[in-house]
């Protein structure tokens, strides 16, 4: 039978192994990651740093034939690099079942991390890792395709060239997404929004939901029917410390004119991986249980407990007060920072004003949105 999400959907356990050797036969991929070890002889003498590279990581990944297996090899790796980066916390998940599928939607502040630390969470709480949405303007190299892939992402396909390919590109996806949650496949992960909330405002795009309504039996449902069965789940994490804070004010600052560089987002992807975080905290809300949910209701009920809960930092309070914000004290208890106020604030000492500005915005936009909510209530 064929498969029809042969191309977009995470790679199977009986992929495995030739998926990993076309990544020991890419160049590309064992230089980048002797470049993340400080492999300077590799430089020099790059035929044989890959020969014994190569030798290195067949011995580390013999006997990985499964998807479960990969990301077995992969974890404590990752441990160590959130031990090291971060101080992470996280709360809600206790209220999930672990034999049933949820879709995630979750703000959207690092493009790989995100979704790092809820994978450490479910499997910490018993839970099957999620599956991942990633947006194919990030997999620019087929190495890095087979290495999200084999860890369990889909794809997600931007770089269409017309309305009529789009359209089938997003049922496609719909459905995909779909027979996941109903077949109970495992749990996915998606981003409330395409890209990052730069701005550091998490509010979510009607767009996304209206995609995932292009799944619904036109004949016998409508879409308020679909996003009823899908399981939503608000998820909000939140970081003290954003590595790539100005990176993003710089690429604010340009607007609609920003170029990227070539490969700049695996540039960002690093970035956000090794940089310091402080603080992080993963909040799992409540599902969306419905049988009837509306994109406009499930907008308005994600973005509500986007905001509910956020973990308010110092960091973003001093940012807050950075831009001449007011009264704080209807807030929640804020814990301590883990840095100093000028530590903080030097930061954006090689940002121009209007870069400076929009970095502390994207940092006190949760507090702001925190108090437009407690008014509103």
């Amino acid at each position: 039978m064929t498969d029809p999400y042969s191309e977009i959907r995470p790679y199977r356990d009986h992929e495995v192994s030739s998926v990993i050797d076309d990544l020991l036969a890419d160049n590309e991929f064992i230089d980048t990651l002797m470049a993340l070890r400080g492999n300077k002889v590799a430089k020099w003498l790059p035929v044989v740093s890959r020969l014994f590279a190569r030798r290195f990581l067949k011995k580390q990944i013999a006997g990985v034939d499964t998807v479960e297996g990969f990301q077995a090899l992969v974890k404590p790796r990752l441990d160590r690099v959130v031990e090291s980066t971060s101080q992470f916390s996280s709360d809600g998940i206790d209220a999930l079942s672990t034999s049933s599928s949820y879709l995630f939607i979750s703000n959207h502040r690092d493009i790989v991390m995100d979704s790092a630390y809820a994978n450490i969470v479910l499997v910490e709480q018993g839970h099957r890792t999620a599956q991942i949405a990633i947006g194919d303007n990030l997999l620019q190299k087929p190495w890095v395709s087979h290495l999200m892939r084999i860890n369990k992402s889909f794809i997600v396909k931007r770089d269409l060239s017309g309305p009529k390919q789009q359209l089938a590109a997003s049922k496609q996806l719909a459905n995909f997404m779909r027979s996941a949650i109903t077949e109970n496949q495992g749990s996915l992960w998606i981003a409330q929004r395409e890209g990052r909330a730069k701005d550091g405002n998490d509010r979510t795009e009607a767009a996304v939901l209206k995609m995932l309504t292009l799944s619904r039996d036109k004949q016998s449902e409508s879409a308020d029917d679909v996003l009823g069965q899908l399981n939503i789940v608000p998820l909000t994490v939140s970081y003290e410390l954003d590595p790539c804070d100005c990176r993003k004010a710089r690429e604010l600052a340009v607007g609609d004119d920003y170029q990227k560089r070539q490969f700049e987002d695996l540039d960002s992807i690093a970035a956000g991986i090794t940089g310091e975080k402080g603080r992080v905290h993963l909040h799992f809300g409540r599902p969306l249980r419905s049988d009837s949910l509306s994109v406009a209701d499930a907008v308005r009920l994600i973005d509500a407990q986007m905001v509910e809960n956020y973990r308010l930092f110092q960091t973003n309070i001093w940012a807050y007060e950075a831009l001449g914000g007011g009264e704080t004290n209807a807030l929640p208890e804020i814990e301590g920072a883990s840095l100093s106020h000028s530590e903080f604030m030097a930061r954006f000492d090689d940002l121009t004003p209007l870069e400076r500005n929009l970095a502390l915005s994207a940092y006190a936009k949760p507090v702001f949105n925190w108090l437009h909510h407690l008014a509103k209530s």
